[in-house]
């Protein structure tokens, strides 16, 4: 079963020639690691990234964003990709798998993984995701053409994808979950694509919340609340994200993917009862770096570091608003990219 491009077209282009180069620009928009010293330059990996947390808005909103996290791919050293995507049309409490064998993009298919899907359903922990609620998720669809064209770079091109919905789940089970996929994220020749778009502000998202440090501007204010939140991620601690989440209740539509992936990385890399952890202390070199707005509402970086001892780390890139807010009645979403690197023993 082919799973159809059901979002081509609409939330990004369909022919392929176009989206080819549209992906390419974007792509080269991104300062290399080369660029040092330089007031654009952002801190991308120099060692292979193991995971990335990238925005799945349509491509006009935030198809820059994301090519900040995928520039940070290296394509010779992935042979699988996992996707984890929220679910945003059907309630899920867990998480489910696709029951296609392939995924179409514009740029061509993409080869499902059935015999990790099938260890995966052998926990009892995943469900069957259905061909229309497949279909209907953008979350998943939208880093599939990023995918296809970061990996065309990869010597031998071979290499297939594991597609995850991820339910509105506790974060007792945001554990279980980042546990039972620890040893696939510990696996060198595998990849994370965290799916999440960051803060749906204003009244159309029933969510108008002000930062206290920051009252007005009112997008200075929803920037302010997404850099907390992004300090929570960085630091590696799945509880403080979820006391941050459950204080703000900010509306980042991959917060539980994200926990996935916190709880991840600390099983696999930093916890002294795992097999490749290296740690007890939790923490992560902080580096928050503020890109131009997807409607250029500021070109400018910040850069705030603090260093810490660990054995990985979640670094963020890039973050965007859709428009700059000024009144109640504006509204916006933030996009936010990331990657996640392990240190050398």
């Amino acid at each position: 079963m082919i799973r159809r491009a059901s979002h081509a077209g609409s939330w990004y282009t369909r022919q392929a020639s176009r989206l080819s180069k549209e992906l390419d620009a974007w792509l080269a928009n991104v300062p290399s690691p080369s660029d040092d010293g330089s007031s654009a330059s952002v801190p991308l990996p120099v060692s292979p990234a193991r995971a990335i947390i990238a925005p799945h808005a349509g491509y006009s909103y935030s198809g820059q964003a994301a090519a900040y996290a995928y520039k940070c791919i290296h394509p010779n050293s992935i042979d699988r990709i996992f996707i984890l995507g929220p679910s945003h049309h059907v309630y899920l409490d867990g998480c489910a798998l696709t029951k296609c064998e392939t995924y179409d993009t514009p740029l061509g298919n993409l080869k499902i993984d059935s015999e990790i899907v099938a260890e995966l359903k052998e926990t009892g922990h995943f469900e069957d995701m259905d061909i229309d609620v497949d279909e209907n998720e953008h979350s998943l669809e939208m880093h599939l053409p990023y995918i296809h064209k970061i990996m065309q770079g990869k010597t031998n091109g071979s290499f297939t994808i594991v597609p995850i919905l991820v339910g509105g789940i506790s974060t007792a089970k945001e554990s279980m979950y980042g546990r039972i996929l620890a040893p696939y994220l510990a696996n060198p020749r595998h990849f994370f694509v965290i799916s999440s778009d960051f803060c749906h502000w204003g009244q159309r998202f029933a969510y108008t919340y002000r930062h206290s440090s920051v009252q007005t501007p009112i997008h200075a204010s929803i920037e302010a609340l997404d850099r907390e939140g992004i300090a929570c991620i960085e630091s590696l601690d799945p509880a403080k994200f979820a006391a941050y989440l459950k204080k703000t209740r900010n509306t980042i539509c991959g917060r539980h993917p994200i926990g996935v992936l916190m709880n991840s990385v600390v099983a696999a890399f930093i916890s002294s009862d795992s097999n490749s952890g290296t740690s007890n202390n939790i923490g992560s070199n902080i580096t928050n770096t503020k890109g131009e707005q997807a409607a250029v509402v500021d070109g400018t970086v910040h850069d705030r570091s603090n260093s810490y001892n660990s054995g990985a780390e979640i670094k963020f890139i890039y973050y965007a608003q859709s428009s700059k807010v000024l009144a109640e009645h504006d509204s916006s979403v933030s996009y936010a990219s990331a990657y996640c690197r392990v240190h050398p023993d």
